[in-house]
């Protein structure tokens, strides 16, 4: 592993960012980049700035950054906020808000 990033409090929900995470998994920085700049997903935005987070990480260690691919994701489960909608005959129904938790590594291509 040359170099991670993290993403914590995402405010969108696991399941909807693992799909845009696995999109990228194994693919070279640059293409990962590119993928992401044309997926119309909210989420595609965030790990946008989380590859490229991981990538200024990897420069300042001194790693070649034309080699850089994204070796690991990890998306999971963070805190739930709970919020309550007003029903019929004065019940209340519990919405939860899930939130992400993002892990990336990057590694040197061979």
């Amino acid at each position: 592993m040359i170099a991670t990033a993290k993403l914590m409090h995402l405010r969108i929900a696991p399941r909807k960012v693992r799909l845009v995470a696995d999109l990228v998994r194994g693919k070279p920085v640059e293409e990962a980049l590119n993928i992401l700049q044309f997926t119309r997903k909210r989420s595609a935005l965030a790990l946008a700035k989380l590859i490229k987070s991981a990538v200024a990480n990897a420069s300042e260690a001194g790693a070649n950054i034309d080699r850089l691919v994204v070796g690991h994701i990890v998306v999971g489960g963070g805190p739930v906020l709970k919020r309550f909608m007003p029903r019929a005959m004065g019940r209340a129904a519990q919405i939860l808000k899930r939130t992400s938790h993002v892990t990336l590594g990057l590694e040197q291509a061979n």
